[in-house]
């Protein structure tokens, strides 16, 4: 992350949001102070464009975020060759609706970043998020996976590695957007926020086969600090994923939040995984990331805002 990523990511943590209209983007409803450190939005609902947009307005509205002129990067998970009934990519319709908002809020570009397991275009043509950034003013879609890319960042107090090659456009944008959907998964039993960021990551096999991948997720977690994370569970692989087929359910849920492991947290509570309810603390990675500093993992200590779309 840059200099003026960090700013306006350590900007919004702080900051109070004053009970007020109901509108999109005004404040949430109650009168309370919400507190954007410890907050996460649920939203419900089969209209992904008015999820998207009612999720973000239990923040405050995407003016909060995204500054006029700005440079937004958002981080889907578009990895997979699959169509969207599959549910191990991200909603075609939820990443167009957040490229949509983003742009309306003033930002002047916004790159889609994601480095497909294999074959890219195919990828992206099959699992839909091509035609649905295609006709949006402004929305560029990236396939990464050139190694002139991804630029060395050192990971202070790491566990497992000291270094990484991160996306160059994700560190210099003014705004990451985490973009991923849920699913089971058979390395880390749950794939959320923190694991989708190893899309922007130039050498994955290292987590897979050298490291201890719980301890190189909290490492990537130092390393690439989103300013918002948005998990997609509209349509989820529940069984057998990442790569599937597996059994798919339809949560109709989108959550949000500045906090990476508060969002993840509430998310792997909303589903089943492989068979199993899963608390946050059994994913050891989403421990290992509350235990160096990186965010609650007691959704006790949090505020979580309900909403129908």
């Amino acid at each position: 992350m840059n200099r003026r990523a960090f700013l306006q990511a350590a900007a919004a943590l702080p900051v109070l949001l004053r009970g007020g209209g109901r509108g999109f983007g005004q404040t949430p409803a109650g009168g309370d102070e919400v507190d954007l450190r410890r907050t996460v939005g649920v939203v419900r609902g089969t209209d992904a464009e008015k999820m998207v947009r009612k999720a973000f307005d239990l923040l405050g509205g995407p003016m909060r975020f995204v500054r006029t002129g700005s440079v937004v990067a958002v981080k889907p998970n578009v990895s997979f060759a699959n169509a969207p009934d599959w549910g191990n990519n991200t909603s075609p319709a939820v990443l167009a609706a957040v490229c949509k908002v983003c742009r309306e809020a003033g930002a002047r570009k916004v790159l889609v970043l994601d480095y497909p397991l294999a074959r890219g275009a195919e990828a992206l043509r099959m699992n839909g998020a091509e035609q649905a950034v295609r006709d949006l003013r402004g929305v560029s879609l990236r396939v990464l996976g050139a190694e002139h890319e991804f630029r060395p960042v050192r990971v202070a107090k790491a566990l497992a590695l000291s270094e990484m090659a991160v996306a160059r456009e994700a560190l210099d944008a003014d705004l990451l957007i985490n973009l991923p959907v849920a699913k089971a998964h058979d390395a880390v039993a749950a794939s959320l926020g923190v694991k989708n960021l190893m899309g922007l990551i130039w050498d994955r096999s290292v987590f897979h086969s050298q490291v201890e991948i719980h301890a190189a997720l909290a490492d990537l977690a130092r390393a690439v600090r989103p300013a918002l994370t948005l998990i997609d569970m509209t349509r989820i692989m529940v069984t057998n994923g990442p790569k599937g087929p597996g059994e798919v359910v339809t949560p109709e849920t989108l959550l949000i939040g500045v906090d990476p492991v508060a969002v993840d947290a509430c998310a792997v509570t909303q589903a089943r995984f492989n068979g199993r309810k899963l608390a946050p603390r059994q994913l050891r990675y989403l421990q290992l990331c509350h235990e160096a500093g990186l965010g609650e993992i007691d959704l006790g200590k949090c505020r979580i805002l309900k909403e129908s779309a």
